[in-house]
């Protein structure tokens, strides 16, 4: 699967116990993003945050805390991430979407060498006679 060097981010923040029908709702986002052949998708958990509701969600404090903040992240060219917004739609119920332009620079096995890898840094003092 490739991925062009000008991609698209897809950051989906929510809670951990939003769900999709039996499924958490992160699960259920990874498997529909592998199912369209999107190129990657990542889940972070948070350890403290807030949404909408100003509520802190964290992991501190003496009892166990419910619903702390999740983003799951997709790379990919802005055609597929658009083909996959619709999807999403309809599986979140709330929530923040936001989308971002990067540049990928190494994906996979035939990984494409940073600009500037492999080559000698400049010599100190300028110019060598």
């Amino acid at each position: 699967m490739q991925i062009p060097r000008d991609a698209v981010l897809l950051r989906i923040f929510f809670g951990e116990d939003d769900k999709f029908g039996r499924l958490p709702l992160h699960e259920a986002i990874v498997l529909k993003a592998r199912e369209m052949q999107l190129g990657g998708a990542t889940v972070l958990r948070g350890h403290v945050g807030f949404g909408h509701s100003s509520h802190i969600h964290t992991t501190k404090i003496l009892r166990l805390s419910q619903d702390l903040p999740v983003v799951v992240e997709i790379i990919d060219a802005p055609g597929k991430i658009d083909a996959f917004l619709p999807v999403l739609d309809g599986m979140m119920k709330s929530g923040l979407v936001t989308i971002e332009k990067v540049q990928v620079l190494q994906y996979g096995p035939g990984k494409r060498q940073p600009i500037g890898a492999g080559s000698k840094p400049p010599e100190a003092g300028g110019e060598s006679s």
